[in-house]
């Protein structure tokens, strides 16, 4: 039997943690794989959501189960009993099992404990990993595991694991900004829901999370939404409306009466932070300058409507299917 290459393991664990991606903030998306020594794959995770277990620690627990038989685990999202029940039962389960991650295994205790002092307990055959932390507080998790005696391998598939983390590296410091769009086949963006409820799902998971939304002033006036996270039963983000006109809104709207939330008015967005953007052509066109990605749902439905008719390069960072719709990262790129 061909054993698939490293990059080809790596680039599965980067496939589930863009499934993560902005889900876990202010923690970065990491996905971790597990084979064993015959290069089957034995554990395959993410991490999900910060405080939660990391994707290691997730991985391995879905490994354990399916080596040892052992379903006791196979629910548990306890960071700290995971660590120590995998600590203490897998005895020497792992010694002829390689271990991807997407980033560096971290070397501290924060709200979980170190996932390198797990792996280095565990004695994986092998340690692959994508990209170094960038975290000067977490770093050190590759060190640790080489003096520790094991095969360390860092730099798999960088690039494609460092522009998973750019949105971590960014906000670790100031702000990072996308625009979630979505459009049908032939690029209508009005007229009603587009995407699938799938795809708005995701939409609200991610409002649970973030800073601020920002929304254009025209699509407050004209669609009159809540923008909460109702569809997972999530904290409804404060809201920013880009506009100069502060008086042309109806207060009566859903938007504005929902209970702890902050709504202001202005141009300006937040110098730190998470912050998405929903709107039309003209909030995209105002704030082109300072969104770092973009996020497309694209329907496959075609109708009649309004389009964006601007003109904008864009490379694809990452696409996946999301319910019915293709979901695409974008980042623009120089126009020509």
């Amino acid at each position: 039997m061909v054993v698939p290459s490293d990059a080809f393991f790596m680039r599965l664990s980067l496939d589930e943690a863009w499934n993560y991606q902005f889900l876990t903030y202010p923690n970065p998306a990491v996905g971790a794989l597990i084979v064993d020594r015959h290069g089957a794959i034995v554990g395959l995770n993410a991490h999900k959501e910060a405080g939660k277990p990391h994707a290691e620690v997730l991985a391995i627990r879905d490994a354990y189960v399916h080596l040892s038989g052992d379903e006791s685990l196979k629910n548990c999202e306890d960071a700290g009993k995971l660590h120590e029940a995998l600590a203490s039962r897998a005895g020497r389960l792992f010694h002829d099992c390689t271990i991807y991650v997407t980033l560096e295994p971290c070397n501290h205790t924060g709200k979980t404990p170190p996932c390198a002092a797990l792996i280095e307990k565990l004695g994986f055959s092998r340690v692959v990993i994508g990209a170094p932390d960038p975290n000067p507080e977490a770093t050190g998790g590759a060190k640790r595991l080489e003096h520790a005696g094991l095969d360390v391998s860092v730099g798999i598939e960088r690039e494609a694991c460092d522009t998973l983390i750019e949105p971590f590296k960014k906000w670790q410091k100031g702000r990072f900004t996308f625009f979630k769009l979505a459009q049908t086949l032939n690029g209508v963006i009005d007229g009603g829901i587009i995407s699938s409820e799938t795809s708005r799902r995701w939409v609200h998971y991610v409002r649970s999370r973030i800073d601020l939304l920002v929304i254009g002033g025209n699509t407050v006036r004209i669609d009159r939404p809540t923008l909460d996270a109702r569809l997972v039963g999530g904290r409804a983000p404060d809201v920013q409306i880009f506009t100069r006109n502060r008086e042309d809104f109806d207060r009566e709207i859903p938007l504005f009466g929902i209970p702890g939330r902050e709504v202001r008015f202005g141009d300006e967005l937040p110098e730190k932070g998470l912050v998405m953007i929903e709107g039309g052509e003209g909030t995209l066109r105002a704030l082109k300058d300072k969104i770092d990605w973009m996020v497309l749902f694209v329907a496959p439905v075609l109708k009649e409507g309004t389009c964006y008719n601007g003109k904008k390069f864009f490379d694809i960072l990452h696409q996946r299917m999301s319910g019915c719709d293709t979901m695409l990262f974008l980042k623009g790129k120089n126009d020509g």
